[in-house]
């Protein structure tokens, strides 16, 4: 796995690598559609490849103590791929649920679908509603994909169920994305793109404001429990700075050999 990371600046606590556990990760899952092609397989093959991928993540993570995970399934510009690429994903997703939801059942996890609804297949939207209904009492973890999805539609969608008078918040633009449909999360602390791409893709754009950013150059059907491991340990190496300073370095009692050098 090939890394690079960015930090940005914002009003949180400066935190070293003691945060070791993000609360929230984010992963854009890219690469199904190379893995097939390389394979000499049509790209339908590469999702459900994809699919099983999901489901080794999605059970690491909730072995591993995070607190949310969203996975980007199906993003608002991914209806420009070619029509029965999109239908076989669409139906792969609507097959996929059950069985998915009956594993978070098992797991203690709550599934929520992001992203807009009105433009799915009726079929997909009652599947989607009786998943959620069946895994609304987990409490371990909470597992949330995004379908239909994009950032800044999300935060459009979001304006209007501002309250009315002083200028809105950011906790406020937070909790208006959750009462849209389209977040309500807590703000994501590392986001993950597998592919080898080096771009976020509209994806979680408010939400993902001060995350950490992992990237990776396997192929999303290749990815398994090590690999998050592996994004797990470089975040914890990581010193989140919100803006502030570098923690000041130990005392040195005086010796000029141990003097800092942080910067």
């Amino acid at each position: 796995m090939k890394t690079d990371g960015a930090s940005g600046s914002g009003e949180r606590s400066v935190t070293r690598g003691a945060a070791a556990l993000p609360r929230h990760v984010a992963i854009i899952m890219d690469g199904n559609g190379r893995w097939a092609t390389r394979r000499g397989l049509p790209r339908a093959f590469g999702h459900r490849a994809g699919a099983k991928a999901v489901r080794r993540v999605v059970e690491a993570a909730r072995r591993r103590g995070v607190g949310t995970l969203t996975l980007y399934a199906f993003s608002a510009d991914n209806w420009r791929r070619p029509a029965a690429e999109v239908e076989a994903l669409m139906g792969l997703f609507e097959r996929s649920l059950g069985e998915q939801a009956r594993r978070c059942v098992e797991n203690g996890i709550r599934l929520r679908v992001i992203g807009r609804r009105d433009r799915l297949d009726p079929a997909l939207v009652a599947a989607i509603d009786a998943a959620e209904a069946r895994t609304a009492g987990g409490a371990a973890m909470e597992l949330r994909i995004a379908v239909d999805y994009s950032g800044r539609g999300a935060v459009l969608a979001a304006i209007p169920l501002l309250p009315a008078g002083p200028a809105p918040t950011r906790e406020a633009l937070l909790a208006a994305l959750g009462r849209a449909g389209q977040g309500g999360a807590p703000e994501v602390d590392l986001l993950v793109r597998t592919g080898g791409e080096r771009r976020t893709s509209d994806f979680l754009l408010w939400e993902s404001a001060y995350a950490e950013l992992f990237f990776s150059d396997r192929l999303w059907p290749d990815v398994g429990a090590p690999d998050l491991d592996e994004a797990l340990a470089w975040y914890a190496g990581r010193e989140r700075r919100f803006g502030g300073l570098p923690a000041p370095a130990p005392a040195t009692n005086g010796d000029p050999h141990e003097a800092s050098h942080a910067a």
